[in-house]
């Protein structure tokens, strides 16, 4: 008899159990910007879509996620990423006592709310971020590498190879899951080569634009190293401009500089016998030796005919002194003869 009574009230215990609906997850905030493809526990989430505790957010490769909790911190997760809400434990003062996520890998943008630092507290594969009042970007790669980046108030960072201490803006520190953890220093585009992704740390790049104010904490001097968009036109290629350095003009103008004739000048107005210095012919200059009876003298034209004519003056000479010379000697034989 006990035994039926046993199994029935079994029975009724089931049958109550099924009628109530289970709990539903506590929210602890909501979505207030998706692009592309976020995802939580239920499917995709949209924009004023409430997320839960203990709800694994994730986004595909170009997508991205804002949300805000309900103490006002802020959250973004870039594109690749998938973190977890793991505690979150909400009192009446609209603050918190408790807030963990565990980020499994990713990129992600932190800004605290309004509870005390000592409430938050970020876990990664490599240690362990410690909120101090602040805002900072941090990346967790496939095998665990963490990259925390600050940019206002200070953060602390612990892991097995020890702590270090994050105080001033854009300085940066690289951790690895085996201990292995680099000094705090200012950030510079290198540290996308050390962690082996070019696309991590896009909020500082500027792959990826946040809105609001949480938007507005980027920076470091990381911003040159954004690789060209895809959605944005392109510049014009360098060699657009280079035909019009050359001046067209300058190509027509070259042939002015030959001018064989330049009628517009008065040096070619007159013939050249025309000019002052030119007033007496060439010919006219042989005519002055004129008072040298023919010594010397040339025709106009070469010929050698006048030449010729003093040649037979000379000879003319000759015969009259050789003449005068007989007679004179015919005379003094004519007066040796009478003397004798």
């Amino acid at each position: 008899m006990w035994g039926w009574r046993s199994v029935s009230v079994a029975t009724l215990c089931i049958a109550l159990s099924s009628a109530w609906p289970a709990p539903a997850a506590e929210p602890v905030g909501q979505a207030v910007v998706i692009k592309t493809q976020v995802t939580g526990q239920s499917g995709p989430i949209e924009v004023d879509t409430s997320v839960h505790r203990n709800e694994r957010i994730k986004t595909s490769q170009s997508g991205l996620g804002q949300f805000v909790f309900r103490d006002g911190t802020k959250l973004a997760v870039g594109w690749g990423s998938s973190v977890v809400i793991d505690k979150y434990v909400f009192d009446d003062s609209q603050s918190v006592k408790k807030l963990t996520i565990r980020a499994a890998k990713g990129t992600f943008r932190w800004v605290s709310g309004s509870s005390n630092s000592s409430a938050y507290q970020i876990l990664t594969p490599a240690g362990t971020i410690g909120v101090r009042g602040t805002a900072f970007d941090f990346y967790v790669g496939p095998d665990g590498t963490t990259a925390i980046v600050l940019l206002n108030g200070a953060a602390r960072f612990c892991g097995p190879g020890g702590c270090r201490q994050l105080q001033q803006r854009c300085d940066c520190v690289v951790a690895k899951p085996n201990g292995d953890m680099s000094a705090a220093r200012r950030v510079d585009p290198s540290i996308l080569a050390t962690l082996g992704n070019q696309r991590a740390l896009p909020f500082l790049s500027g792959n990826q634009r946040l809105a609001g104010g949480i938007g507005m904490l980027g920076g470091c001097n990381m911003a040159s190293v954004a690789p060209e968009r895809k959605d944005r036109t392109p510049p014009p290629p360098a060699v657009v401009p280079a035909p019009q350095r050359q001046d067209p003009p300058q190509r027509q103008a070259e042939p002015q500089k030959e001018r064989p004739n330049k009628p517009d000048k008065p040096h070619h107005d007159k013939p050249h016998h025309d000019r002052p210095h030119h007033d007496k012919p060439h010919h006219d200059k042989p005519d002055r030796p004129d008072k040298h009876d023919g010594h010397g003298r040339h025709d106009d034209d070469g010929k050698p005919g006048n030449h010729g004519l003093d040649h037979r003056g000379h000879e003319r000479h000759h015969d009259r002194d050789r003449d005068h010379d007989n007679d004179r000697n015919r005379d003094r034989g004519r007066n040796f003869n009478r003397g004798r």
